[in-house]
């Protein structure tokens, strides 16, 4: 009876050594999901504040304008168009310069311009090429100009903290995988005696695995959620510091990042549980001391 209590007491202790192991792994392996969802949206922001500035022919009055600026409305890559005026482009000239330049032109040297947004998928330097050669092409349209270097070195970044995040996730996912193995591993051994005379008393090896698979499962459970917790508890403190932080950090990301986080967490237990016990269930008489 004593004996069988410490075996319990220690049946407990490693399922909760397990789960706080496991718990730790899926907070790094849940943050850096959510890092990479969040650099994903400030990457969009980024790409939709990039503007492609349309300047008209000098003679062109607000009716062609008008015509422009529809025409570039139902384009499927254009996200929205701010308007430009000759007026707007002038008062904007004197407030930023202090200078009028009618008091020595005699007339308003600037054009009607349109800045136009695209969309994020649009964004790349390819894209943007071929949208400005289309743009310029059209009717009343005298230049077309975006920033270029700003694009390429934008886009640059981008893939390269892409590959940076994907690397960083591959190397945790490894890691966790060794240290969530080597913990049920111990687990499963502590118990190798008890599976040897199950193997010898005619027990199916799928019958001998389902207990300590259910485990895992509810390990994995436990696990997924102390994670969540933890991530979404740093979100909140965060936020409470600084409001902003939930424009980039979504709702959307948060409900994957939690369900890629349980995901990982089931199938992580659950693998590595079953080979642990498989491997356990292969070893002879001998090996077991």
């Amino acid at each position: 009876m004593k004996h069988r209590k410490k075996q319990k007491i220690s049946w407990v202790l490693q399922g909760i050594t397990s789960t706080i192991s496991t718990s730790l792994v899926l907070i790094l392996i849940g943050l850096v999901i959510l890092l990479s969802l969040t650099a994903r949206v400030v990457a969009d922001s980024v790409k939709e504040n990039l503007t492609v500035t349309v300047v008209l022919d000098d003679d062109a009055q607000t009716a062609e304008a008008e015509q422009v600026q529809s025409a570039l409305d139902e384009k499927y890559y254009v996200s929205c168009i701010d308007y430009i005026s000759r007026e707007q482009a002038l008062q904007e000239q004197i407030e930023s310069m202090g200078i009028d330049p009618t008091d020595f032109l005699g007339a308003n040297p600037f054009s009607i311009s349109m800045e136009v947004r695209v969309k994020p998928e649009y964004s790349s330097g390819d894209s943007l090429q071929w949208i400005s050669e289309e743009i310029r092409g059209m009717k009343y349209v005298a230049n077309v100009m975006y920033q270029k270097d700003l694009v390429e070195s934008l886009n640059r970044n981008l893939h390269r903290a892409s590959l940076f995040l994907l690397a960083i996730a591959l190397l945790l996912v490894v890691i966790s995988l060794s240290l969530i193995n080597n913990t049920v591993r111990l687990s499963v051994f502590n118990h190798r005696f008890v599976l040897h005379t199950m193997k010898l008393v005619g027990a199916k090896w799928s019958f001998i695995r389902r207990p300590f698979l259910v485990r895992s499962f509810w390990i994995g459970i436990a696990s997924a959620f102390i994670a969540d917790a933890v991530i979404l508890a740093g979100i909140y403190g965060a936020s409470v510091y600084d409001a902003d932080v939930l424009l980039y950090v979504t709702q959307q990301n948060m409900i994957i990042t939690a369900v890629s986080v349980l995901g990982i967490g089931l199938i992580l237990t659950i693998l590595c549980t079953y080979f642990s016990v498989t491997h356990c269930l292969k070893m002879r008489g001998a090996e077991l001391y």
